[in-house]
């Protein structure tokens, strides 16, 4: 009787039970109403759920009572949460849409005009290490960009010449602050580099065209280098290379972190060793020291500082044509300072806040045949950025930026000074629009004013990035870019207003297994260039007057997959450029831009003998000059432009680099021009000389060592 009664208790349970469960079906789709499979559908706060089959479509029973929390999640999709009352015993779901999750991993990149080189970002050209270990580079950054598609090599300058355009058109940004004279100041053909070490940057952004908003006063191209975050670890670090030698030390823990750093170099022992072209009274020479330092601030923030100085100098006897004897004796002496702080940090609630001060402070000292020149440049920058994402696919960049600009030229001597001071105050805003996973747009607009040109302006800018294929991405980008005029002008016509340029950029982006590929077509227009009368040395009647155009493609190509440990990039570029522009008085290609630019890198690890060997080549189709004994401007062109470079890189220990390049190996006589005589000689003609490559064979030779705790850390990025 008593196991009657327990039976008929457990079936009344079971029916009870039975009774008391809800079914719950429905349908989950994405935004372009497609079925999705896979997806979790489950009550919050429980063990009941499902996934959705083959048709996006769910089927589960549930105990739950009253009123609950249905989930629906999938990655790559944003998490989808409904309330619900589980009362009736089936309830039909509505079609639930997911929406596609936005983040750097998977969504769309706008890659028209712009290159990035990080250890952060999926769609990046090249690496920071790749950027230094670029053979022809000999350790300078501007040297490794210009085996990037774009640009020129101009051998006897060193700047970046970006397609059609002159070196003064490219802005400098470190931490996105900007950086008043950013070269070594150096005598005629004589080239210069950069002076930041790259040991600085963790990454840099280099864009040939197209640009942010948030960048301005550059008519060609914006480079922006970011430095470190923390070090990592307290180390010190020793060079020891042929034309010089440094030591920096880092201290670093969790929270902050210090590295002071000193070099100094002089070629005249090269010199003696290595004969060249140049006929030194004094061979380059100088030293500096740098600070940087990190710190972290309350709730996610980071502090920043930079600071560098550095002397140096060079006296060089430079031939002039139709003139006998060592020819002008130019005496030259630079002094530099440059300092930032800046502070940035991310809030939860979908706010990042940048605030940032620089000061650059350069002085050159000239003495040309008797003649001193003092010329003392100040440029302070001050800076406040705001960004904002309202939602996954919608985010804002908007700051405010102040310039201060003091320029002078002084004839020692003679007492006589000319000289310009300037404030500038910007405006920018810019948002990317998420319009779907596949397609990004992003709209905005640069306004400024200058008190000296009393001017106004406003620059629109525009971009669109549409994912064609899952590894291929095609861009276009337009705008407009105003820069003023360089001060050497400005000087001379306080008045002289904004150069402009607009920009239109089409490009293909295919990156997939290690390989890269990357194709644009772009055009440039260019008004208000400046003109003058006379000769470039004596520039009279300065104006704004000129106009011209750039236009043409160029292609990349990265390959780190088909052969074992063997890593090369192809770049070709095509540009055609014409400017009625300085003393010109038609149309004419500028010397700065040659129209066919070719460079090969490729690096190889060889495992057993522990070393990177290191191979580039460079060459261009040769550049305009205008020869006075035949009609017509511009009217000549010299050889082509050639460069095969040679590196070798030998780790022994994990701690010890030995590093060893040679620049030009085959030693082709680059001309880059031809300097001629200012009147013709008994016979009619002008006399003349060939500018050419003052070092025809550049070596290099470096020991780098490391002294740090676990004896692994070593100096890749220095080479």
């Amino acid at each position: 009787m008593k196991s009657r009664l327990l039976l008929f208790t457990f079936f009344l349970l079971l029916q009870h039970t039975a009774l008391a469960q809800t079914v719950l079906t429905g349908r989950v789709l994405d935004e372009k109403n497609r079925a999705l499979p896979g997806v979790n559908v489950y009550i919050k706060g429980s063990f009941d759920g499902s996934s959705t089959d083959v048709d996006g479509r769910f089927r589960f029973q549930t105990n739950e009572k009253g009123i609950q929390l249905l989930a629906f999640s999938m990655m790559g999709f944003t998490t989808h949460e409904q309330v619900i009352t589980l009362e009736e015993k089936e309830i039909e779901i509505s079609d639930i849409l997911l929406a596609e999750e936005f983040n750097e991993l998977n969504a769309v990149t706008i890659s028209a005009g712009a290159m990035e080189a990080s250890d952060e970002k999926k769609s990046v050209i090249l690496r920071p290490l790749d950027i230094v270990t670029t053979p022809s580079a000999m350790g300078d950054i501007v040297g490794a960009f210009q085996t990037l598609p774009g640009t020129s090599n101009v051998g006897n300058d060193g700047r970046l010449f970006v397609r059609g355009g002159d070196a003064s058109e490219v802005g400098i940004y470190i931490d996105g602050m900007r950086v008043g004279n950013a070269y070594g100041t150096t005598a005629g053909n004589v080239p210069t580099r950069t002076r930041f070490n790259p040991n600085l940057f963790k990454g840099t952004f280099f864009s040939t065209g197209g640009y942010s908003a948030e960048y301005g006063q550059a008519l060609s191209s914006a480079l922006a280098l970011n430095t470190k975050d923390l070090a990592i670890r307290s180390q010190g670090d020793l060079s020891i290379m042929s034309v010089g030698g440094g030591y920096a030390h880092t201290l670093a823990n969790e929270k902050q972190s210090l590295t002071v750093s000193g070099n100094i170099f002089d070629l005249k022992p090269y010199q003696n060793l290595v004969k060249q072209d140049f006929d030194w009274e004094r061979a380059p020479y100088g030293v500096d020291l740098e600070i940087a330092a990190q710190q972290k601030t309350a709730k996610g923030g980071l502090w920043k500082v930079l600071a560098r100085t550095e002397k140096g100098g060079m006296e060089l006897w430079q031939p002039q044509p139709g003139v006998e004897g060592r020819g002008t004796l130019i005496d030259l002496t630079n002094t530099y300072s440059y300092a930032q702080t800046n502070w940035r940090r991310a809030y939860e609630n979908g706010w990042s806040l940048f605030t940032g001060l620089s000061f650059s402070h350069n002085k050159d000292l000239i003495n040309l045949n008797g003649v001193n020149l003092k010329r003392t440049n100040r440029l302070t920058h001050a800076k406040f950025g705001a960004t904002y994402d309202f939602s996954e696919k919608i985010s804002a960049n908007n700051g405010v930026e102040y310039f201060r600009n003091d320029y002078s030229e002084t004839l020692v001597l003679e007492g006589f000074e000319r000289e310009f001071g300037e404030n500038q105050v910007f405006l920018y805003s810019e948002w990317d629009l998420y319009l779907s996973q596949d397609l990004v747009f992003r709209g905005g607009f640069r306004a400024g004013t200058s008190s000296l040109a009393d001017q106004n302006w406003l620059d629109p800018r525009a971009s669109l990035a549409y994912k064609i294929s899952e590894n291929g991405t095609l861009s276009l980008a337009s705008g407009r870019f105003q820069q003023m005029p360089t001060e050497n002008f400005r000087v001379l016509n306080p008045a002289l207003q904004n150069t402009i340029s607009e920009h239109l950029i089409l490009n293909y982006l295919y990156q997939k297994e290690g390989r890269t590929f990357r194709a644009e077509a772009f055009h440039k227009s260019y008004e208000n260039l400046i003109r003058f009368d006379g000769i470039p040395q004596n520039p009279q009647n300065v104006r704004n007057e000129g106009e011209g155009f750039a236009r043409g493609f160029d292609v990349f190509f990265r390959d780190r997959e088909t052969l074992k440990n063997t890593d090369y990039w192809i770049t070709y570029s095509f540009v055609d450029s014409k400017r009625n522009f300085n003393q010109f008085e038609t149309q004419v290609q500028p010397d700065f831009a040659p129209r066919h630019n070719l460079s090969v890198v490729v690096k190889h690890f060889v495992v057993p003998m522990k070393s990177q060997l290191g191979l580039s080549w460079s060459f261009n189709d040769g550049l305009t000059y205008t020869d006075p004994n035949l009609p017509g401007e511009m009217n000549s062109k010299t050889g082509a432009f050639q460069n095969l470079s040679l590196s070798w890189s030998y780790l022994p220990r994990p701690n010890l680099i030995i590093h060893g390049a040679v620049t030009n190996v085959l030693g082709h006589e680059n001309i880059f021009g031809y300097s001629f005589a200012q009147t013709p000689n008994e016979q009619g003609q002008f006399e003349s000389l060939p500018i050419g490559q003052g070092a025809p064979r550049f070596l290099f030779l470096g020991i780098f060592f490391t002294i740090s705790k676990d004896k692994n850390a070593n100096q890749l990025n220095n080479l």
